[in-house]
């Protein structure tokens, strides 16, 4: 993985709450999982360090895991290059798969908007009064580019990536966390949306303002960019859904 895949680890593997650990381990890796911060194909962090970052042991972590395979996120590989992989491929967009999402969500979708709105626009506006440095605006710049460059495959996971990045260059963990889990709440919605050529097109104007008034120091801007983006999210989920 590179710094910026490192970044969004970073906001997932957290450490868990006080509470029942073994299920919030579960719920960290597949937040992981789902929301594409380790992809298929790809290996989650080894068990040494991968059980401090969550504040378990490796005990709790390897049934954590175990669930995970039985149920098919991931299987384990032996060997010199072996570990945990990633097997969980992405549904395609489905009609059925979103009123399925959506009667899960029951009536806090209008919350669930909201809050990831409060978040995110936080995020976004803190980190253009955060003087960054030349990596961290290369970093910046390289996930929009990648983003822009995104088949309809892969568009959704690094659109998750990008809003990811954006929260963790903050330095604030409590706030990334708080935005990986927005974006959690609304990631099997937005899977089980087409992604269509023209809401593309809008979202990279959106996404671009949103960076130019980061890296131009403007939080009010940059708060305005990404409240504009939302809200498009937002319509357009209900369009769908309406």
């Amino acid at each position: 993985m590179g710094e910026g895949a490192d970044l969004a680890v970073a906001a997932v593997f957290r450490p868990v709450r006080v509470g029942n650990a073994f299920e919030e381990t579960v719920e960290r890796l597949l937040q992981a999982i789902k929301l594409g911060v380790v992809d298929r194909g790809e290996r989650l962090p080894p068990e040494r360090e991968l059980a401090p970052r969550l504040g378990v042991s490796r005990v709790t972590l390897r049934e954590a895991i175990r669930v995970l395979q039985q149920e098919g996120y991931v299987e384990s590989r032996r060997g010199r290059f072996g570990g945990t992989f990633v097997t969980y491929r992405r549904p395609r967009p489905r009609r059925t798969d979103l009123r399925r999402a959506l009667a899960e969500m029951g009536d806090r979708l209008n919350d669930t908007l909201a809050f990831r709105m409060a978040v995110e626009t936080g995020a976004a506006q803190l980190l253009a009064t955060t003087g960054l440095d030349g990596e961290q605006r290369a970093l910046l710049r390289a996930r929009l580019d990648g983003l822009n460059a995104a088949g309809p495959d892969e568009y959704r996971r690094l659109d998750t990536l990008f809003h990811l990045t954006i929260a963790e260059l903050t330095g604030s963990r409590l706030l990334a966390a708080a935005c990986a889990d927005a974006r959690m709440r609304v990631t099997d919605l937005l899977n089980a949306i087409p992604v269509l050529g023209p809401n593309i097109e809008h979202a990279a104007v959106q996404h671009a303002a949103i960076v130019d008034a980061i890296l131009a120091g403007d939080p009010e801007a940059a708060r305005r960019a990404v409240a504009e983006h939302l809200e498009g999210t937002a319509a357009l989920l209900r369009a769908f859904l309406g």
